[in-house]
């Protein structure tokens, strides 16, 4: 072409793409997922008891409410 636009070599043929992995588990990595879904399920219902709040608010029964550290509530 000349002396300020030169020739570019032709690219190189991109790479083999990789074969995709396979959509079958183990019976080892089935169990692995078990066993970290149990324990995920095992902290959430920990978790889930020491809430005491509702979307309503406060869920506590009538005699709960009655007793205050002033008194009884009428």
């Amino acid at each position: 072409m000349g002396f300020l636009k030169p020739n570019m070599p032709p690219l190189p043929p991109p790479p083999k793409a990789p074969e995709p992995p396979s959509d079958e588990l183990t019976p080892e990595e089935k169990e692995k997922i078990k066993k970290e879904q149990d324990a995920i399920m095992r902290r959430r219902k920990g978790r889930k008891q020491t809430i005491l709040t509702g979307p309503l608010g406060i869920q506590e029964t009538e005699e709960d409410a009655l007793d205050t550290l002033l008194g009884k509530k009428d």
